[in-house]
């Protein structure tokens, strides 16, 4: 069982989609996780032009790349966000509008239902992305936070998730989010009561990124264990602690590539996660998806590192075993 091995092209939104295509066959990937903005994939116009689906579909046969899931991460953080002047560089001009909050959040729920839509036209049965967070604010218990203000940042995202919900089942779409800080779930104990939250419905799963769990200090694979039926999609990314004592965890407000701050993302197999482990586990849940390299890494040359990835990946992929191997010595 050789998993896919695909590019996100998130990260590559400032190419056109055959640039990207062509980039990536070179780089030696079997397929690409459409990114929902740029001109990789966008929702409006698959569901207004009843070829653009399957234009796309021939520019990847073109290339000779699979597609197994889009994303729609920016869209998504709108969704539960507290919407402010940041939000209207990341979505698109008919989601964010005239930027009054509610109605940008509304508009957002129904661009997320509409990608489920746009999935089921094009073929593809999982969408990733983020949630966004009304609570993310109140991370750090100062002034004190009464336990009813976060029960409600997860009773609203149950109320504005559960209709997405709905219409990700009609289209028999799955929801993936990515566990990721600034959304409703950013760790293993947060998952676990966003699931709770919306009742655990099967349309709700996670695109798994171990990157953002290692750097908070939650072993990845432990995640996997405690979901061993909600891991809907994978992401390789790679991250680095680098506390020398002068840095810090929350980052002191340096961007990511500032070599000040306490952690940053690294090129697959440069940075501290054993995906030698995380292969075991997801080989354990049964998890036969694509491998799917979301590449960030500040200090390297985005192609050189994007083919180093691809390489790493296939070389650290391997098939579970059919057999005991010691079975020979078995009555």
């Amino acid at each position: 069982m050789a998993r896919p091995i695909t590019l996100f092209t998130g990260q590559w939104a400032d190419l056109p989609l055959e640039e990207m295509a062509r980039k990536a066959k070179e780089f030696g990937y079997d397929g690409i996780e459409l990114a929902c903005w740029g001109d990789h994939f966008e929702v409006d116009k698959a569901l207004a032009d009843e070829s653009y689906c399957a234009r796309k579909r021939e520019l990847l046969d073109k290339y000779g790349l699979q597609c197994h899931a889009i994303s729609n991460h920016l869209v998504g953080q709108a969704v539960c966000d507290r919407i402010d002047e940041r939000h209207k560089a990341i979505l698109p001009d008919y989601v964010w509008g005239d930027g009054d909050p509610d109605g940008v959040n509304q508009r957002a729920a129904e661009e997320l239902k509409n990608t489920a839509r746009a999935a089921k036209k094009f073929g593809v049965s999982v969408v990733n992305g983020f949630t966004g967070s009304s609570i993310w604010h109140l991370l750090y218990s100062f002034p004190p936070v009464p336990s009813k203000m976060i029960d409600a940042g997860f009773e609203l995202f149950a109320e504005r998730f559960h209709p997405i919900l709905d219409v990700f089942g009609e289209c028999g779409v799955k929801f993936a989010l990515e566990v990721h800080p600034t959304e409703i779930a950013f760790d293993l104990y947060t998952a676990q009561r966003a699931l709770e939250a919306i009742d655990r419905r099967e349309e709700f799963g996670f695109n798994f990124d171990p990157s953002h769990l290692h750097w908070q200090g939650v072993d990845p694979v432990e995640f996997i264990r405690a979901f061993p039926d909600r891991i809907y999609h994978v992401h390789i990314k790679d991250a680095i602690t680098t506390l020398n004592g002068r840095s810090g965890i929350l980052s002191s407000h340096l961007n990511f590539g500032d070599p000040r701050r306490g952690w940053d993302f690294r090129s697959p197999g440069r940075g501290a996660i054993n995906f030698e482990e995380i292969i075991r586990a997801l080989n354990d849940i049964g998890y036969n998806g694509p491998l799917s390299i979301e590449w960030e890494d500040s200090g390297m040359d985005r192609e050189f590192g994007a083919r180093e990835a691809c390489q790493f990946t296939r070389k650290l992929d391997f098939s579970p075993s059919l057999r005991a191997f010691d079975a020979a010595f078995e009555e």
